[in-house]
């Protein structure tokens, strides 16, 4: 097949709509189930490549959740601790495959904004992967193949209209892309510049180490900025994101956003929100909405007479302002990347209110005198990678 007509494009008065191959070749994607729309497509096709990549450079199994053709979180397959499934909803007891804790991570990076994504799974798609699935809000998958099991837990989601795309893995795009924008068509050559262990080599600052933890960290980072809409900042902690800053227009806005982001992650595993007794029935989705107001300050119209009745079996003592920051202070150990160069050291003095002590952005500003200095100044290890990432 080389064609497949779509619904419609963005936006519903925007026909007709369709994916082809302008060689007349086959397509690279097979719709397995359900009927993927114009940007299920798009956020299909980009984060296809971005777990893709991320398996080729770190050996892991790679996923992402994507929302609006950027990752609200990438991961690798790493093994969950108690407070990962507890924090990530894992209701499934015993060891999961790589697959699904890989997704389980990328999801749980950013619950909120996780909200009807778009998964994307380097591996084959398994049981694991597929249960999980299965009780999440989620608009589709794309995945190079599926287990009998997971296609058939899959077709049951959204009463059999759950969008299931499987892809070639040795499909590669073609070396120059276009576009059109307003009756102009753009060419330009693919973003095949390759993220691995050697951009990491050009250590900049007085602090020269950067341990194996940190260099996985970054590389998901740099691999997730790739594919987010610019300009943008990643932070990442263990194997996955936990903060990404899209589409601002001002560098330290990209920095705030993902860090307050990233903040947000640290805050969902502080003791009292991981012992919040939900009452029974409770969804996922209305969970996190629940831990989101918790975290916030509109904490008190949760906690109000005849709203926390809705939400937990007996009332929550909030979670103090005091309380906040000093946990927010203890974490530490967190990578930090950036799509562009940091042109101010006020990024560095941001990043590191949120645990960052690796950081890793192409470099070349006229003041990165400035900003080594003031990685100096926290004992901040700095990569300069000499590669810029936009991604419109």
């Amino acid at each position: 097949m080389n064609e497949l007509e779509l619904k419609y494009g963005c936006n519903p008065n925007q026909k007709p709509a369709r994916l082809f191959m302008k060689t007349g070749g086959a397509l690279p994607v097979t719709v397995l189930n359900g009927r993927p729309g114009y940007i299920n497509f798009m956020d299909a096709l980009n984060s296809w490549q971005l777990v893709r990549e991320l398996r080729r450079a770190t050996g892991l199994a790679a996923a992402a959740s994507f929302k609006h053709v950027s990752p609200a979180g990438a991961a690798v397959g790493l093994p969950l601790s108690e407070t990962d499934r507890s924090s990530f909803f894992v209701d499934e007891a015993g060891e999961l495959s790589p697959i699904a804790c890989a997704y389980i991570r990328a999801r749980g990076a950013d619950r909120l904004c996780s909200y009807g994504d778009w998964a994307a799974l380097s591996d084959v798609c398994d049981g694991d992967t597929a249960r999980y699935l299965k009780h999440e809000v989620s608009d589709g998958v794309i995945a190079p193949g599926y287990t009998d099991e997971a296609l058939e837990i899959l077709k049951t989601k959204k009463q059999g209209r759950y969008n299931v795309v499987r892809i070639d893995p040795d499909y590669s795009g073609a070396e120059l892309e276009q576009r059109d924008i307003f009756g102009v068509t753009f060419e330009q050559g693919r973003n095949d510049c390759v993220i691995d262990e050697g951009c990491l080599s050009n250590l900049v600052t007085d602090a020269k180490t950067l341990p194996q933890r940190a260099k996985t960290d970054l590389l998901i980072a740099l691999i997730t900025l790739k594919y987010t809409q610019s300009n943008s900042v990643c932070y990442a902690r263990d194997g996955q994101t936990i903060g990404v800053g899209a589409g601002q227009q001002s560098r330290i806005h990209c920095t705030r956003l993902a860090g307050s982001k990233a903040d947000n992650w640290h805050l969902r595993r502080h003791p009292k929100v991981l012992a919040l007794a939900f009452a029974d029935g409770i969804r996922r989705p209305d969970r996190d909405n629940a831990i989101d107001l918790y975290l916030s300050d509109e904490v008190d119209d949760l906690l109000a007479d005849g709203a926390w009745q809705r939400c937990f079996k007996t009332k929550p003592a909030p979670l103090t302002e005091g309380e906040k920051r000093a946990w927010i202070a203890v974490q530490q150990d967190v990578s930090c990347a950036s799509d562009a160069f940091f042109p101010f050291g006020d990024n560095v003095e941001r990043a590191r209110k949120s645990g960052v002590r690796y950081l890793a952005q192409p470099g070349g500003s006229i003041r990165d005198d400035h900003v080594i200095a003031t990685c100096n100044k926290y004992g901040i290890v700095m990569a300069f990678t000499g590669q810029r990432l936009f991604h419109h």
